[in-house]
C-alpha cells in the first residue's frame, strides 16, 4: 500500500471511530457547483434553452438559457438571459418584435433533512413587455426555485462511490441532516451531521 493510501485510510478509520462523538461537520458547496446543477436541471433543452412559449422550430418564441449565479451578502441572485420573438407567425418567420431583456430574482438558501433548497424568490429584474413578464414572473419565481434544490447526501453518496478502488475501503454514507445553511465567501457552508460507514 502506497503511503498516500495508508494516509487516505488512516484518516478514513479515525473518521469513523470518531463519527460518534463528534458528529457535526461542515460541508461546503461552491457556485460553481450550484451554478453547474441549475442548468443541468433546467436548461437541458436543445443548445442550452428552456423554452417559456413555442420550441425550437417556432417562428414566435421565448426562451431563458445562461443562467449565471452570484452571492449578494444571505442570497444567491440568478441572473438569465432570455429572448422572445413575439407576435405573428406568417410560415417561418415571425412578424413582431424581437426582445432580450435580463432577468434576475435573489433567493434565500435553507437546509431541509438532506436537501439545500431556495425560498423567498424576490425579482430584482425582468422586462418592460407585460405579456412577457407574464410569462417570466412565475419561471423565475417558481421554477428556478425548485430546479435549483441539491440534494447534499446524494453528491456525497455518489463522491464516495469509487473509495474502495482508491483506498481498499467501502466508505458509505448512511444518513445527513442539515442543520444550517449559509452563504460565506463563493460558497454555501452547511453545518450537517452524518453517519459514514467505513468497511
Amino acid at each position: 500500500m502506497s503511503t498516500s493510501l495508508r494516509i487516505k485510510a488512516c484518516s478514513l478509520l479515525l473518521l469513523a471511530v470518531c463519527a460518534p462523538s463528534c458528529r457535526a461537520v461542515e460541508l461546503k458547496v461552491s457556485r460553481e457547483a450550484l451554478e453547474r446543477t441549475l442548468n443541468e436541471q433546467l436548461f437541458s433543452g436543445p443548445n442550452g434553452r428552456y423554452y417559456l412559449k413555442g420550441t425550437a422550430k417556432s417562428a414566435c418564441s421565448v426562451y431563458a438559457d445562461e443562467a449565471h449565479l452570484t452571492f449578494a451578502q444571505d442570497r444567491i441572485v440568478v441572473r438569465i438571459k432570455t429572448r422572445a420573438r413575439m407576435g405573428k407567425s406568417m410560415g417561418e418567420s415571425c412578424v413582431g418584435i424581437s426582445l432580450a431583456p435580463i432577468a434576475e430574482v435573489s433567493l434565500a438558501p435553507y437546509g431541509e433533512g438532506e436537501t439545500i433548497g431556495f425560498r423567498d424568490a424576490q425579482l430584482i429584474r425582468v422586462s418592460d413587455q407585460r405579456e412577457l413578464n407574464f410569462l417570466l414572473a412565475p419561471f423565475m419565481s417558481r421554477q428556478i426555485p425548485s430546479s435549483l434544490k441539491v440534494n447534499a447526501a446524494g453528491l456525497l453518496r455518489k463522491a464516495l462511490e469509487g473509495s474502495t478502488a482508491t483506498s481498499g475501503y467501502k466508505v458509505t454514507l448512511e444518513k445527513l441532516k442539515i442543520h444550517s445553511v449559509q452563504i460565506v465567501g463563493d460558497a454555501l457552508v452547511l453545518d450537517v451531521d452524518g453517519d459514514i460507514v467505513v468497511k
